[in-house]
């Protein structure tokens, strides 16, 4: 689900629970309108609960299989497999028969698999 439909559907869930059950039940109820009141504020906990929960689309699977050789040298990087810059991301990654990755001279280094950094 996106950011943005996440985020339309908690404002309209807070809506949900805030708005027609408050003035209903500020204008003395009877108990066909406090069921109602009940009601809906539980379908609006129940939405914003869903929404909050969803996983966002911006998720990405990153797949290397059976790469070939990678070298590196002054200060270089050399990567087999595959690398995310900045960190995790939301998605998954897998790495397979990457084959060598060889590092050179100071400052270099080199990954055969999954680099995070």
């Amino acid at each position: 689900m996106s950011q943005g439909w996440k985020s339309t559907i908690i404002v309209l869930a807070a809506a949900a629970i805030v708005s027609t059950p408050l003035i209903w039940l500020l204008d003395s109820p009877d108990a066909g309108q406090l069921a109602a009141a009940s009601i809906q504020s539980g379908v609006g906990v129940a939405a914003l609960v869903w929404a909050l929960f969803q996983h966002s689309g911006n998720r990405t699977d990153d797949t290397a299989i059976r790469t070939g050789q990678a070298r590196a040298s002054r200060e270089g990087t050399a990567v087999t497999g595959v690398k995310r810059s900045g960190g995790r991301s939301s998605g998954s990654a897998k790495a397979e028969r990457t084959g060598d990755a060889t590092a050179s001279g100071e400052g270099s280094s080199a990954v055969s698999g999954i680099d995070y950094t």
